[in-house]
């Protein structure tokens, strides 16, 4: 790192730290405020600097684009960085995005998702600073989180710094869900964490940093803006939905523990107007209620499109506070009439849970408490991990 990057990287981290003393010592009931919102803790960094932003329609000040903020104060962005679903958030689960050029500004954007996940050499030498701004909801299968581990390895490898404007997390208040096993590693889960992590991305960054996973000897120069009046057990409802089928607070939620159904037979409502609400499959055993996914913005080519599927309206159940809600998941193959075809092919539920032991378990007639018990001696060792990294305690 360049003696100015040193600077920066340090000034940034003092800027933080005393960010974080403040947290501690806010009275109770004062407004929350997202690390982006905090400007004047990390726009000094930012001047005279060439800036590439990893955002999507998610980094807002309010109601203002980060991006469109920051032009406004004088920054100098060369290059906007797009998760899944693209800088504006409205692509398809898994969609294909493709670089362009943002109308509104004029900056490139470069997609990080599909087969180019990490900025180049090239993209990194034209930058001084990278910012992330993005809004998580607390799994480990949820891709944002994939595209700022590679992210942070371009800045390791670069010793660029990476500055993470830190926002809540709705589903932070438990942890819960089987570690994932190494074997199992995808761009659905990259490190051995819970399904459910209980950190916010800036504390998951700084995990990240600490043991190691960017590789042998490789260490992002990272600062983060902490959330300010904010601790794990703070409700937060997200003002703007974090990707198009997360539609409201409910499926956010829900999220956690129907995102099993994904690796199976059963639809979780992508292509009707309940995404992550109900879950049915064209059996009545599985349930009542009834609905019939269709092609829609951000669900295009849904699973079982033009089927009439049976099952359940979750839109209004109670969300359990402190544990996945995995009985619906157990109920729904237990119901199966040929439980070997309940998973899909392919491995999709070994990569959703981060370890095939689930899916063996279940079909070798496991009871579901025993399944979720031979969970707990690595979710105690993660939590203890876990203590090193929290900035919100």
């Amino acid at each position: 790192m360049t003696s100015l990057g040193k600077l920066l990287f340090l000034g940034l981290s003092l800027l933080a730290t005393a960010c974080l003393a403040q947290n501690n010592t806010t009275p109770p009931g004062s407004q929350l405020l997202v690390g982006a919102a905090q400007t004047n803790l990390y726009l000094p960094a930012l001047k005279g600097k060439r800036v590439g932003m990893v955002v999507n329609h998610t980094s807002r000040i309010g109601q203002t684009h980060l991006v469109d903020s920051l032009i406004a104060r004088g920054i100098t962005i060369k290059t906007i960085f797009a998760p899944e679903h693209g800088f504006r958030g409205e692509a398809t689960d898994g969609e294909k995005i493709s670089n362009s050029r943002d109308p509104r500004t004029g900056v490139m954007i470069t997609s990080l998702y599909g087969k180019n996940q990490k900025p180049s050499p090239a993209q990194m030498d034209s930058l001084d600073v990278i910012i992330f701004d993005i809004q998580d909801v607390g799994t480990r299968f949820y891709t944002y989180i994939s595209t700022m581990h590679y992210v942070m390895e371009a800045c390791a490898e670069s010793q660029k710094p990476l500055i993470v404007l830190d926002r809540p997390n709705p589903n932070g208040h438990y942890i819960d869900g089987p570690v994932l096993d190494p074997k199992f590693k995808s761009f659905v889960g990259l490190h051995p964490i819970p399904v459910v992590h209980g950190l916010t991305v800036g504390e998951l960054a700084r995990m990240i940093n600490g043991e190691g996973w960017l590789g042998p000897g490789r260490t992002c120069p990272l600062t983060v803006i902490p959330v300010k009046n904010y601790t794990h057990q703070t409700p937060y409802v997200l003002p703007v939905r974090p990707s198009p089928n997360l539609p409201n607070q409910q499926a956010v939620l829900l999220y956690p523990s129907l995102c099993f159904f994904e690796g199976t037979v059963v639809s979780v409502g992508r292509g009707t107007d309940k995404q992550f609400q109900v879950i049915g499959s064209p059996y009545t055993k599985y349930g009542p209620y009834t609905f019939t996914p269709v092609d829609k913005p951000g669900a295009m080519n849904p699973p079982l499109e033009g089927k009439l599927c049976y099952g359940l309206d979750m839109s209004t159940v109670a969300i359990s506070k402190n544990s996945l809600m995995l009985d619906y998941f157990f109920d729904f193959f237990n119901r199966a009439s040929d439980k070997s075809k309940f998973f899909l092919a392919g491995g999709g539920i070994d990569r959703l849970a981060g370890t095939d032991q689930l899916r063996l378990q279940m079909v070798a007639g496991v009871p579901a408490e025993t399944i979720r018990k031979s969970w707990q001696p690595a979710i105690s060792a993660y939590k203890q991990t876990r203590q090193k990294y929290l900035l919100y305690r």
